[in-house]
């Protein structure tokens, strides 16, 4: 069991200031709270079988969450270059990769060997000493900008922060034998009848979001850019949905008339059979609602928490009974109601709401705080809007954390907006963007809004990929010369044929946005295609779920081409079930991604922190008498790879040693080289501009 303990709540440090000694106490007092109440939430469980639990069968058991953000620290800063080496791999590993409920379906036991509460415990402790130390003493200037460690040290802070909030919300879902209450985490006492709810008229206005350049607090990548908007009038509820609302609506049959739910409203109906909120219980002729840690009788005039789809439903049901339009209100209209309160975290000597855990451990009454003339325009649940997570203008991915947003510009992700009880740090700031499916729960309920247009003004997601790199890879793998003889994919899918046999397993690591593992899977029995950068992988599902996928192919200054790229294009007439995508890092690769008859690895190393442990991991990853095929220009980059991980392109003992050689040296250890052979990559810029790429491809069998 960890111990409980009470923590004294900090906001986040500013960017800016004159004084280093001070700025670095702050991120390191800012640091340790974030740390001690993230250990002072799991120390709620009280018996190390619940870390194992799957209360919800669609996210990791909690022993995942407890070294994930652990585990964060260092992924982040060794891609940041900023420290050298692991701390330990195994837990590394498994303690990755999180969850995005892409489907219903269950998760696999047999991916994952979960490591001891113990040995996760004493790995936090690790990384905390190490962390405390690289604070201590790192360079530091200011304001923090985002290429300075400071700003990884922030979201590290921020990133674990995110998850005191979604771990808390699986913990509500754990039976309660498995919880201690404390009284670092405790219910709002007061309950009874809900006000009635009432429309209160809200002028429309021009509006730009986004996170305003005068903001000197941390951001995730996806508030920061502009998008100029005009809000029409509209009326919004006074008070958040309250469960006794609700309640009119499941008593009227809600849960049961499918004409209320969207098509996706009523496929998770049909697989959940829900019949009421998921935090609800109903016995001993009785309603109750989960809490943190326990069950207390239905509190009517605390808001509902829903997930999207359960709000969408009890709008079209409000609408029913209405002359005007009722819906969920957008993230614009959500943002002209927080511009009329005047006040954010860093700012505040108090919470003007149940925000930022310095009120209740809960929810309260939907009338404790009245912010305007609006109630918890901030705080208590998070709120659902219509409006689904799309980059502003200008957006931009931070290096270090290029996966945050993007997996969610998919126009299946909506956002909440307003924070809740446990909101802390970024969560809690006016500016805060987070998105979740329709169909997850978080503490989250809503309040809706009506207006005298039918149509919900919202800007559609978009679709068609305008990054410029993600473009010219998209394009060199699926443009209409990559179909040639001579482009390097089909010269390596040649030379890998004779090889291939319709029983073989196959790993393609660094498959970049997936053309050679769509084209292997065509003559495979299986095929992994593994991919350090989320963007890519998102592009490897979207052609395979989806059937397309577009692209924009810059060909002069800000004019591009627009692509499409379909199944039947790639000879497909549905999805391949023997391929499969994964985000992974090839230094170290989950366990289940062993026993493979061919692994290929192309153009992979040069871009490497540690090569020679990709090409070991390869080595592990392949049967015996199994094929290795490797491709790379050894192109070695500083910035990239330092040179003492170099394979070659270096003086030894005073003289030349080529990549070549030093790469026979490595694999001859293990395996014979069957065949070497050069390929030429030629990757388009734009219209005028290329860049050739000379590959040494080699082709080895792991000896038995």
């Amino acid at each position: 069991m960890l111990k409980q303990k009470l923590i004294k709540l900090d906001k986040p440090p500013l960017l800016i200031g004159n004084d280093v000694a001070l700025k670095r106490a702050e991120l390191k007092a800012y640091f340790e709270q974030t740390w001690e109440l993230y250990e002072s939430l799991f120390a709620l469980i009280n018996q190390d079988e619940a870390f194992y639990l799957r209360p919800e069968s669609l996210r990791h058991p909690l022993i995942f969450y407890y070294g994930h953000t652990a585990v964060f620290y260092v992924n982040k800063l060794l891609l940041g270059k900023f420290i050298q080496g692991r701390v330990d791999h195994q837990i590394e590993s498994v303690c990755a990769v999180g969850v995005d409920e892409m489907s219903w379906d269950d998760l696999s036991e047999d991916n994952y060997t979960w490591p001891s509460v113990e040995a996760v415990s004493e790995y936090r402790d690790q990384v905390k000493e190490h962390l405390l130390d690289l604070i201590d003493n790192m360079p530091l200037t200011l304001p923090i900008t985002q290429d300075s460690l400071a700003w990884v040290i922030l979201m590290g802070c921020e990133h674990e922060r995110i998850h005191i909030e979604t771990s808390s919300v699986i913990m509500r879902m754990l039976d309660t034998e498995y919880l201690t209450p404390s009284n670092a985490w405790k219910n709002c006492p007061d309950f009874g009848k809900a006000p009635r709810n009432t429309l209160l008229d809200v002028t429309g206005q021009q509006l730009v979001l986004g996170k305003p350049d005068s903001n000197a607090t941390y951001g995730w990548d996806n508030e920061y850019g502009k998008l100029p908007i005009k809000v029409d009038n509209f009326s919004a509820s006074q008070y958040l949905v309250s469960n006794q609302e609700y309640m009119d609506f499941v008593n009227a049959g809600g849960y049961q008339k499918s004409a209320y739910w969207t098509e996706e409203g009523q496929s998770w109906l049909n697989f959940t059979q829900a019949k009421m909120p998921r935090f609800w219980r109903y016995k001993n002729a009785q309603y109750w609602q989960r809490n943190l840690t326990e069950e207390i009788p239905l509190p009517l005039n605390w808001p509902v928490e829903v997930n999207y789809l359960e709000a969408k439903a009890f709008c079209n049901w409000k609408d029913s009974l209405s002359d005007d339009h009722v819906r969920l209100p957008t993230e614009a209209e959500w943002q002209v109601l927080r511009d009329q309160l005047d006040t954010d975290l860093v700012f505040w000597s108090k919470a003007p709401g149940n925000i930022n855990l310095e009120h209740f451990a809960s929810s309260c009454p939907v009338d404790t705080f009245k912010q305007t003339e609006f109630y918890d325009v901030i705080g208590n649940v998070w709120q659902w809007t219509e409006s689904p997570i799309d980059g502003y203008e200008g957006f931009k991915v931070h290096p270090l954390y290029d996966d945050f947003s993007t997996p969610t510009f998919d126009g299946q992700h909506n956002l909440i907006k307003g924070g809740s009880w446990i909101s802390t740090g970024n969560e809690a700031t006016r500016d805060s963007r987070y998105a979740f499916r329709r169909h997850f729960y978080q503490h989250a309920g809503f309040r809706y809004v009506s207006s005298k247009v039918a149509k919900v003004p919202i800007t559609e997601v978009t679709q068609c990929e305008m990054q410029r790199d993600i473009s010219r890879l998209l394009h060199h793998h699926y443009a209409q010369a990559s179909n040639q003889s001579q482009h390097d994919l089909q010269q390596i899918l040649a030379l890998l044929q004779p090889y291939l046999t319709i029983q073989s397993k196959v790993l393609d690591l660094g498959c970049g946005t997936g053309r050679l593992a769509f084209e292997l899977a065509k003559s495979s029995a299986h095929v992994d295609g593994i991919d350090f950068t989320a963007r890519h992988i998102q592009h490897c599902l979207n052609l395979k779920e989806q059937g397309q996928l577009r692209y924009a192919m810059p060909t002069q200054g800000e004019i591009v081409d627009f692509h499409e790229v379909t199944l039947e294009s790639l000879g497909f007439a549905q999805a391949p079930e023997n391929l499969h995508f994964a985000q992974g890092d090839g230094h170290n690769l989950k366990l289940q991604f062993t026993h493979y008859d061919l692994a290929i690895c192309h153009r992979v190393i040069e871009f490497s922190y540690h090569p020679e442990v990709v090409l070991q991991q390869l080595r592990e990853r392949v049967k015996a008498g199994g094929i290795i095929v490797l491709g790379s220009s050894y192109s070695w980059e500083l910035a990239t790879t330092d040179k003492k991980h170099w394979i070659g392109g270096f003086k030894r003992n005073g003289e030349n040693l080529s990549s070549e050689a030093h790469l026979f040296e490595i694999m001859s250890a293990e395996c014979d080289l069957l065949k070497e052979v050069q390929v030429t990559s030629q990757f388009e810029y734009d219209q005028r501009t290329s860049q050739t790429a000379n590959n040494h491809i080699t082709i080895w069998r792991k000896r038995v």
